[in-house]
């Protein structure tokens, strides 16, 4: 499953549009990755804990995302959009969106 950014695939045509696919993740953070994402405020660097669930919420958005295309029977999503948000105070959301579609 090809996934890009862009309206097209550079050397491929695309023969069918299946739809608008999304995935979305929502995480929680806890009380100690809020505490030390605090330290590396004080003391400068970057927020491990974070990043490791941030990442981790993209992965499970974007399998959502393929999940759903695939079900489509499309073989690439095109003009995926990635967007972070938060929820409440401790809650981060990942959404996946993009057009499945099928190129030979």
């Amino acid at each position: 499953m090809q996934i890009v950014t862009t309206d097209s695939i550079e050397g491929k045509r695309i023969v069918g549009y299946m739809g608008i696919v999304s995935g979305d993740a929502i995480v929680g953070a806890n009380m100690f990755r809020d505490f030390f994402a605090r330290i590396r405020d004080v003391v400068g660097g970057r927020a491990g804990g974070y990043e490791k669930a941030l990442r981790g919420a993209k992965e499970h958005a974007m399998e959502d995302m393929v999940a759903q295309a695939e079900e489509l029977g499309a073989n690439a999503v095109i003009g995926v959009d990635l967007d972070y948000e938060t929820v409440g105070d401790s809650m981060l959301m990942v959404s996946a969106n993009g057009t499945a579609v099928r190129v030979e």
